[in-house]
C-alpha cells in the first residue's frame, strides 16, 4: 500500500493517518508528532492526495534546467526522503494537483484536477485507504483548508466524508471491510501566540523579527486559531527530524526562508508543541489533551 514503509510497529501500537494535500505539507504541519508517534513504535501513515504536479519552484537553488520538467517526478523523490526523515509510512491517491489559481476573477481549475472531481470519487478513494490501515486517529485541515487553497479545502471535505463513512457497511461496499475511526483532528500551525512570542525573543536579542510584517496585517476581528486548540502535542525533541523532512522538500523550501528563521534552540524552549482541534471524537475525552489518543483504548 504504501511507497514508504520503515519497520512496522509493535502489535500494541496505536494507528495515525494524516490526510494532505500535496507533498510538502505533511511537513510543514505535524510533522514533529507525526515522527514522535512513529519513534515511540506507532504506525504512522501520511496519505498524500495529489502529486503536486502544478507546484511552483519556490527555492531559488532549485530553479534550474531540468527540474520544472520533470516536477511530477522530483516531487515523488522529495517526499520519499521526507518520509525517511519522519520514519513514517507514505502513500499516494493519485489525484492531480488543481494549482492555485490567479487574477480577478479566478480562472476556471484545470479540469480533471482533484478540486474540480466529484467529492464522492475521492471519499471512495481515501475509504479504502482508511480499511486497509485502520487508523485511530485522522489528522487534516480545517474548513478553510488551513489557507485557501482548492486542494486544501478538498482535502478537508474529503478527509471529514472519509471519517464519517470509513465505518458504515453501506457506504463503498467496495472498498473494503468497514473501519471506524475514532477520532479526528484539524491541525493548526499559523497561531498568532506563538509569532509574537518569537516576535518577542527577536527583540530581546536587538534583531529583527520575521513575523513583524505578518503580525502588522493580522486582522483583531478573525481571532487566533489557538482558542480552536484542543490539544497540544509536546514534540520539541522532534523538530529536528520536521526541519530535515522541510528541506527534503527543495524545490518548495528555501533554506533561507522564514521555517527556518527561528533558531532550533528557541522553538524547543520557548514552543515545544504542535497544536491540533480535535473536530470529532467516537471517545471520551477530557479537554484540553496531550496526547491524540487520548480516551482510546490501548490496541
Amino acid at each position: 500500500m504504501t511507497e514508504s514503509q520503515p519497520g512496522g510497529a509493535g502489535a500494541g501500537a496505536f494507528r495515525l493517518m494524516a490526510v494532505h494535500a500535496h507533498p510538502d505539507d505533511e511537513s510543514s504541519k505535524g510533522a514533529a508528532t507525526s515522527a514522535r508517534y512513529a519513534a515511540e513504535g506507532n504506525e504512522v501513515l501520511i496519505v498524500t492526495l495529489t502529486g503536486g504536479e502544478r507546484g511552483d519552484i519556490l527555492n531559488p537553488a532549485m530553479d534550474r534546467p531540468g527540474i520544472k520538467e520533470r516536477m511530477p517526478e522530483v516531487r515523488r523523490e522529495e517526499m520519499a526522503k521526507a518520509a525517511a526523515a519522519l520514519g513514517v509510512q507514505q502513500t499516494w491517491l493519485g489525484f492531480v494537483d488543481s494549482g492555485l489559481p490567479e487574477g480577478d476573477p479566478l480562472p476556471p481549475l484545470p479540469e480533471g484536477s482533484f478540486a474540480t472531481i466529484p467529492l464522492e470519487v475521492a471519499t471512495e478513494a481515501l475509504v479504502k485507504v482508511v480499511r486497509e490501515f485502520r487508523p485511530h486517529v485522522m489528522i487534516t485541515y480545517d474548513e478553510r483548508g488551513g489557507y485557501p487553497h482548492p486542494d486544501h479545502i478538498r482535502c478537508h471535505e474529503v478527509s471529514v466524508a472519509a471519517y464519517e463513512q470509513s465505518g458504515d457497511p453501506e457506504a463503498f461496499p467496495d472498498a473494503g471491510e468497514p473501519w471506524t475511526v475514532s477520532k479526528l483532528y484539524y491541525t493548526h500551525g499559523f497561531i498568532r501566540d506563538r509569532m509574537v512570542l518569537f516576535s518577542d525573543e527577536f527583540a530581546r536579542h536587538g534583531q529583527e523579527s520575521p513575523f513583524t510584517e505578518w503580525l502588522s496585517k493580522w486582522d483583531p476581528s478573525r481571532g487566533d486559531l489557538m482558542g480552536r486548540v484542543t490539544t497540544q502535542v509536546e514534540c520539541g525533541k522532534y523538530f529536528p527530524q520536521r526541519d530535515d523532512a522541510l528541506r527534503a522538500h527543495a524545490t518548495q523550501i528555501d533554506p533561507n526562508g522564514v521555517f527556518f528563521a527561528v533558531p532550533l534552540e528557541w522553538q524547543q524552549r520557548l514552543w515545544p508543541t504542535e497544536e491540533f482541534e480535535l473536530a470529532q471524537t467516537r471517545v471520551k475525552t477530557s479537554i484540553p489533551e496531550t496526547d491524540l489518543f487520548a480516551g482510546i483504548e490501548q490496541p
